[in-house]
């Protein structure tokens, strides 16, 4: 029972390693090409605020970064809270990310500035943040709660950017993405229960 326990971590592990560092991979790979192929063009797929053609960065902004130290800055937020969101089911990761990438896409494609675009995974990161920092408040067990705590600890400060303090920061993208990760906190919360009612029923 023990080897077996052990070999499901260890393949759950390479799981979640291999769709983070995917979604690193294409990040850093979309840049490269971005800044040497392309030469910087592929930034307008990203969030256009109030044009139609500007939906599309619902999709596509997340993977887009604004230079190499944007994505720098990024990338490690992104492994990290990424990871965290995975810990208790790495299905809960596609989840909180669909739900971040369609709440934070229109909340900016809504309230961001006419004429900007906006890119970066920064509305994953948020969102992530936010759906762990609520999902102790939902789901009110200790493996919740101590998530809930570790990323406070660690990103706490990062709330400040929801807020529009900085210029040519995309504080809408941050502000609806974290929003987005709250109400995937909710929706989870809400189906663990209701499977776990359903099984005490039984």
């Amino acid at each position: 029972m023990g080897s077996a326990n052990s070999a499901n971590f260890s393949r759950e592990l390479k799981t979640q390693a291999l769709i983070l560092g995917s979604f690193a991979g294409i990040f850093w790979l979309l840049e490269i090409l971005d800044v040497f192929v392309f030469h910087h063009s592929l930034d307008r797929f990203g969030i256009q605020p109030h044009s139609l053609v500007g939906l599309r960065g619902i999709l596509f902004a997340p993977f887009l970064h604004g230079g190499f130290l944007h994505l720098m800055a990024n990338t490690v937020p992104f492994l990290v809270l990424g990871w965290f969101v995975m810990l208790q089911e790495t299905s809960d990761f596609w989840i909180v990310t669909a739900l971040t990438m369609l709440v934070g896409g229109l909340g900016t494609w809504l309230f961001g500035g006419a004429g900007s675009v906006h890119v970066g995974a920064s509305i994953l990161i948020f969102g992530y943040l936010g759906f762990l920092l609520f999902r102790g408040f939902f789901q009110r067990n200790l493996p919740s709660i101590a998530l809930s705590m570790a990323a406070l600890f660690l990103y706490g400060g990062a709330l400040w950017g929801v807020l529009p303090l900085q210029a040519g920061v995309s504080w809408q993208g941050h502000l609806f993405g974290f929003l987005g990760g709250v109400w995937a906190a909710q929706l989870i919360a809400k189906e663990k229960r209701f499977y776990s009612d359903s099984s005490k029923r039984r």
